[in-house]
């Protein structure tokens, strides 16, 4: 199997599934909170930045206050991973797909954190459906729900958690 859970799911708690019907509204806003500080980031200067390098003085105001590079969030926003969408689909609808899910329902979720996992899926299985890859900002941008939360605290431990489930996975019949 070609997915790379820690990577993927670390990219995803950043700012990243049942397939969503095209008639779902795809998210607009990311609320971004790390530490004390909490911003809305509209996709579109994600995307902006993801596919130009270029930074909005929202955006620019809220990494440096966070003391985070823009090279270095466009690098996540657009590192690939290899995932083919049945693979991906079966893996995600397994036992351990849903643990994966809750785990990182806890850092990127909806408002009310009602459905998530059914978002989570649909986004990330949607976003490689077109080229077999997986990028953050298509996640973001396939997100079934006008808004999603992202809680930069927990992004580390995340990576921890799903980091240890990687073996594991790798080693599950799908």
């Amino acid at each position: 199997m070609n997915v790379r859970f820690p990577h993927l799911c670390f990219s995803l708690a950043f700012a990243s599934l049942l397939t969503v019907a095209p008639s779902l509204k795809a998210a607009e806003r990311v609320v971004l909170t790390y530490s004390v500080l909490q911003e809305s980031i509209s996709i579109e200067e994600l995307g902006e930045l993801s596919r130009t390098g270029k930074v909005s003085p929202s955006l620019k105001a809220y990494l440096k206050m966070a003391n985070k590079n823009p090279e270095e969030l466009r690098g996540w926003l657009n590192q690939p991973f290899q995932a083919d969408p049945v693979t991906l689909s079966r893996v995600l609808n397994s036992f351990a797909g849903e643990y994966v899910l809750n785990q990182v329902g806890q850092v990127i979720h909806t408002p009310s954190k009602r459905d998530n996992k059914e978002a989570l899926r649909g986004a990330i299985i949607t976003s490689a459906e077109k080229d077999n890859q997986v990028r953050l900002i298509e996640v973001l941008e396939n997100y079934p729900t006008p808004e999603l939360h992202v809680n930069g605290d927990r992004l580390m431990e995340l990576y921890q958690q799903v980091e240890g489930l990687t073996a594991l996975l790798g080693r599950l019949p799908f």
